[in-house]
């Protein structure tokens, strides 16, 4: 029996979207031919061997209006042309070549969005680039025999929005042995994810400064990368503050579970964020560590359900300060957290949303 091919089209280089990985693993166990198109940067590191396919596109252009017209040319062609059953296009940025293709080609198409796209930081004092990926939405989103997104806030906007029926795949990590170690970690306190506007980082190196015996890793890039760079020498924190640049995913699992508290800390000006339930958090929660988070609607449910940390307002860096101090100063409160992460990790893992995933693929199949 010929298997269903399905082509994964992302506009990041492969190298640290774990989400993707894990689809595009689940849906080869499951028997599908998956072929993942990514691009290559300069800076790309070299990808370990996957069980599925994978293209790296080099691009003329790798940032603005001209980074995203080349990708969705060059997306369209390869579509155009290769063997495929279904497009399964991430994020709005590739859904315009995933919609047009489909449309030619009479191919099933299904939609992940890993965010609220039009409405991230980075577009909210932009009218007409908002605008424009507005009308890229609009046009395509209901052309998708499936979609689906990250979590349940998201996905009403969405199904409010434009009548649609998307669903929820959660951003869960794979299941792992649960590290039985807190107590004896070092005092390292963590951020990870993309070091990108309004993610509070700022805020978490202003206030980690002010406390004794720790160390504050930063581990992932972004557009404000040297500024926050410059931000720790102006403190004079150059050796309390590490950044790691990107990491694969063994590598950042492993710096994970040595810390002590995790920070997620997105502030809310805009509707992705308030809506948001970063992947982070369910990392944080497999590798037994204690979360810090904002205050908001999806990040809350998990925290309050489980007992797996505690979340604050947005506020100042000092307000921040105290909090992470007087969690340090009750080390019985935050093993307390670290073990109920133990409980949460067994239910909040990929194995248990998978099938969700898989019964997505087989009911358009």
């Amino acid at each position: 029996m010929q298997k269903t091919t399905i082509i994964v089209s992302v506009s990041n280089d492969l190298s640290n979207d774990q989400r993707v990985h894990r689809i595009c693993s689940s849906l080869t166990f499951a028997g599908y031919d998956i072929l993942l198109v990514g691009r290559k940067l300069k800076t790309s590191p070299d990808l370990a061997e996957r069980n599925y396919a994978i293209k790296r596109l080099r691009l003329l252009f790798n940032k603005g209006f001209l980074f995203y017209s080349c990708l969705n040319f060059r997306l369209f062609l390869l579509l155009l042309f290769s063997k495929s059953d279904i497009f399964l296009s991430n994020d709005l940025d590739t859904l315009f070549a995933n919609t047009l293709a489909a449309k030619m080609r009479r191919k099933k198409l299904v939609y992940d969005s890993h965010e609220l796209f039009t409405e991230v930081p980075e577009l909210q004092n932009q009218k007409f680039k908002k605008n424009f990926w507005l009308k890229i939405e609009k046009l395509c989103i209901k052309k998708a025999n499936s979609s689906y997104t990250v979590c349940q806030s998201i996905a009403d906007y969405y199904n409010d929005l434009y009548d649609i029926n998307m669903q929820v795949i959660r951003n869960l990590p794979t299941l792992r042995d649960f590290p039985e170690d807190y107590q004896n970690r070092e005092n390292i306190l963590l951020y990870q994810g993309a070091i990108n506007k309004d993610r509070g980082i700022d805020l978490m190196i202003k206030a980690v400064a002010q406390t004794e015996g720790y160390k504050f890793i930063i581990a992932g890039k972004g557009d404000l990368e040297e500024e926050l760079l410059q931000l720790c020498v102006k403190l004079n924190l150059n050796e309390k503050v590490i950044f790691t640049g990107n990491l694969d995913f063994e590598s950042l699992f492993r710096l994970t579970k040595t810390a002590k508290l995790g920070f997620s800390l997105e502030q809310g000006t805009s509707l992705n964020y308030k809506f948001a339930l970063p992947n982070k958090i369910f990392d944080y929660i497999q590798a037994g560590v204690p979360v810090l988070c904002t205050d908001f609607p999806e990040m809350r449910r998990i925290v309050a359900e489980y007992g797996v940390g505690e979340t604050i307002e947005e506020g100042n860096s000092d307000q921040l300060t105290q909090r992470i101090v007087d969690l340090l100063n009750n080390p019985d409160l935050l093993l307390k957290y670290s073990h109920n992460c133990k409980i949460a990790a067994s239910i909040l893992n990929w194995e248990s949303e998978e099938n969700k995933l898989l019964s997505i693929f087989k009911s358009i199949d």
